[in-house]
């Protein structure tokens, strides 16, 4: 099997994950939950990984970066605990449902919601963010690259925008933790939200929120928390009162071990390789009759994903095809993207993603894109 479908999942992960994972859970207890030693080593790991996280992403204290499942968590936390009805919100067509669903339930109780266009190309009028501007308006809410076509957001501009205007600045780093360089302060980030299984090469079931100095997010869980167990409400200490209930520690630590081998083998290293076959792709299967690309690649940077369509078949059974017959595996369809999808048109037909990670290699590249030419011939 060739896996081209690492912005779903990367796979394989890298040399230590598993073994951690496996290390933790015959030697953990639960983190936070007791004094003895096996407890202890838990919290000790669990708060290692902390700190490795906030220096990743230029997170001034440790105690912000609150664990959760997925990014999905991270954002309605963030979301659902940053606005509320009476609030404005600036978000993009590019976002994906992790971050829209939560928008269009506050919008239901009375929230403002403004998108930032994209036009059939897929490109983002950065222009129009001083049009959407509202006296009411708390927060951006944007992805950093889109899981659909890979380009890349001009975050430092929206920053700029959100800092010289008061308001939260919201990112969705789903497809760009771990791989490119994010750093809150220089950024004036307020909220990084990430998930652990990306770009970040750990385990599924890990994922967080980064929140700046100042941010008062209000809880969105509340439940059990080891600490103060006799309040009634969640307690005001971080990261306790966004974490309620027992965390992923034996996850967490298969974090920890990615992190550790991303920090060894360099993340711009990382990043140049997958990007370099993501370029090398495109560059191979743009000018094939019948196959139209989506995405804006005359960017320097932009996320390792290519996504395309041939002719008018079906997204979904191109990538059949691909698998069955080339090995080869994609992800087909509307990939929790819909209003960029309606942007570029292909509401109906979806598209076919490949994606890269580090394991990936010029040779697997290649015949994946030798698949593509001989599908579009056929077609």
């Amino acid at each position: 099997m060739i896996y081209l479908d690492n912005a779903a999942t990367t796979r394989p992960k890298p040399p230590g994950v598993a073994e951690a994972v496996a290390e933790a859970m015959n030697a953990y207890g639960n983190s936070g939950r007791g004094a003895h030693a096996d407890a202890l080593s838990a919290a000790r790991a669990v708060y290692g990984v902390r700190q490795h996280l906030a220096d990743w992403f230029g997170c001034l204290r440790a105690d912000h970066v609150v664990f959760t499942p997925n990014s999905t968590a991270a954002l309605n936390i963030a979301i659902s605990g940053l606005l509320q009805p009476g609030d404005h919100v600036i978000s993009t067509d590019w976002e994906h449902n992790s971050v829209l669903r939560p928008l269009y339930r506050l919008r239901e109780q009375g929230m403002g919601l403004d998108f930032l266009p994209a036009n059939s190309l897929g490109q983002l009028d950065y222009t129009r963010l001083e049009q959407l501007l509202r006296p009411n308006t708390k927060a951006v809410v944007c992805t950093h690259a889109s899981n659909l076509t890979g380009d890349l957001a001009d975050i430092g501009r929206v920053g700029t925008f959100a800092h010289n205007h008061g308001l939260l600045f919201i990112l969705d780093a789903s497809q760009t933790a771990g791989a490119f360089p994010i750093d809150m302060s220089a950024q004036r980030i307020d909220v990084v939200c990430f998930t652990g299984h990306k770009g970040l090469l750990g385990p599924q079931g890990t994922g967080g929120l980064c929140v700046g100095e100042g941010v008062d997010i209000r809880p969105w869980l509340v439940g059990g928390t080891g600490v103060q167990s006799f309040l009634e409400t969640q307690p005001e200490e971080w990261p306790t009162r966004l974490e309620a209930g027992t965390l992923n520690s034996h996850g967490i630590a298969g974090l920890g071990a990615a992190l550790d081998y991303l920090e060894a083998r360099g993340p711009n290293t990382v990043r140049l390789h997958e990007c370099g076959l993501a370029r090398r792709f495109y560059e191979a299967v743009c000018k094939i009759p019948g196959v139209t690309v989506y995405g804006d690649f005359v960017q320097k940077e932009r996320a390792p994903i290519v996504t395309l369509n041939i002719g008018q078949y079906d997204s979904a059974l191109v990538s059949d095809e691909l698998a069955e017959r080339f090995g080869v595996a994609t992800r087909p369809g509307a990939h929790c993207a819909p209003r960029l999808h309606r942007a570029l048109g292909t509401t109906e037909q979806g598209a076919v993603r490949f994606s890269w990670s580090w394991a990936n290699t010029e040779a697997e590249t290649d015949a994946a894109a030798e698949a593509v030419r001989v599908l579009a011939a056929e077609a």
